[in-house]
């Protein structure tokens, strides 16, 4: 993919670039993080598509709870 917008000498000067700028010691830590946040993230896709399945009327809550709905309290006087 990279290859097609920037070309062979252009992924090489790309990456020198990063190395430059992060320095190569934050390099796999980097990828790393990237790596696990792609994780997480599939995760929550896989459950949101197994609570869709297994109770449609959740889905159609787009994420709200009954809790945000209810209103609060109002404090006593003198407390």
């Amino acid at each position: 993919m990279l290859a097609e917008l920037f070309g062979e000498s252009g992924i090489i000067v790309l990456i020198v670039v990063v190395v430059l700028l992060f320095g190569g010691a934050a390099i796999p830590k980097l990828a790393r993080s990237l790596g696990s946040a792609k994780t997480e993230f599939d995760k929550g896709i896989d459950q949101g598509k197994k609570s869709a399945e297994t109770d449609p009327a959740a889905a159609s809550t787009n994420g709200t709870s009954a809790a945000a709905s209810t209103p609060a309290e109002e404090p006593t006087p003198g407390s």
